[in-house]
């Protein structure tokens, strides 16, 4: 195991990312290989490479189970229904996650309490108290594992900036349960896209090659962005198309 954890540290500098970084994850685990306990080791690899002045974020995103016929999210109890790496990732000790139905976002390290601790005051999945627009203001980075760069939540939130016609769709009342007992009613405005089909891979079309790096994480082909990039491409190229990063649906 000791050469697995060297080659994924090696992996990551080699990716731009190092000592002090705040990454958020998007991962399919299966793409690293398979070998024993794989979950643990990345995570606790990751946290120890970006030490105590990093932070690691992962989405803990419900949107399948929590709905308007099952409104009820649970801080602790409530899965998260975006891979098997996110949901190990939200009940590994210390992790921190915040408070929203269907796009909450787990964290632990030096700015997770800053990036997560307000997205319950949010209306919408992605508005600007969440930690996918908070992720830029501190020089934040995305990281593909495994699984291309379309499920990039952090676009949802530029989008929720811009507001292209097909974003939102109907408002459902939710109940959301914290940690301490506390349980408060709000109402949301979910994600449409009805009809549409997510391009966020066209990122890649319009970022400067200063702005993201390729490579691999053991078997796993992988990209790593600047969210801030992220966000001035993206507020650039939706604002002069607001189409430009969907397909109409087959």
């Amino acid at each position: 195991m000791n050469n697995i954890v060297k080659q994924i540290r090696k992996d990551l500098s080699l990716l731009g990312i190092k000592k002090g970084d705040h990454v958020l994850v998007h991962a399919s685990l299966n793409s690293i290989g398979k070998f024993p306990d794989r979950a643990n080791i990345f995570v606790q690899t990751f946290i120890e490479h970006i030490g105590e002045e990093g932070t690691l974020l992962m989405p803990s995103l419900s949107y399948k189970t929590v709905n308007k016929a099952q409104p009820v999210f649970n801080e602790l109890n409530t899965v998260s229904c975006v891979g098997a790496l996110t949901e190990f990732f939200r009940t590994y000790p210390g992790v921190k996650r915040s408070i929203h139905p269907t796009h909450s976002v787990c964290g632990i390290g030096a700015k997770a309490t800053f990036l997560l601790k307000d997205h319950f005051m949010d209306e919408t999945p992605c508005g600007p108290y969440s930690p996918f627009a908070r992720l830029p203001l501190i020089g934040g980075k995305v990281l593909f594992l495994g699984c291309g760069t379309r499920p990039n939540t952090s676009m949802h939130a530029v989008e929720e900036k811009i507001i292209p016609p097909y974003l939102f769709g109907e408002k459902v009342n939710h109940i959301l349960q914290f940690a301490d007992g506390k349980s408060i009613q709000k109402t949301y405005q979910r994600h449409g896209f009805k009809g549409y089909e997510q391009r966020y891979d066209r990122l890649l079309n319009v970022l400067e090659p200063a702005e993201y790096r390729t490579g691999k994480i053991l078997e796993a082909k992988s990209i790593v962005m600047l969210a801030s990039a992220i966000w001035e491409k993206g507020v650039k190229y939706l604002k002069q198309d607001p189409f430009y990063f969907i397909d109409k649906a087959n």
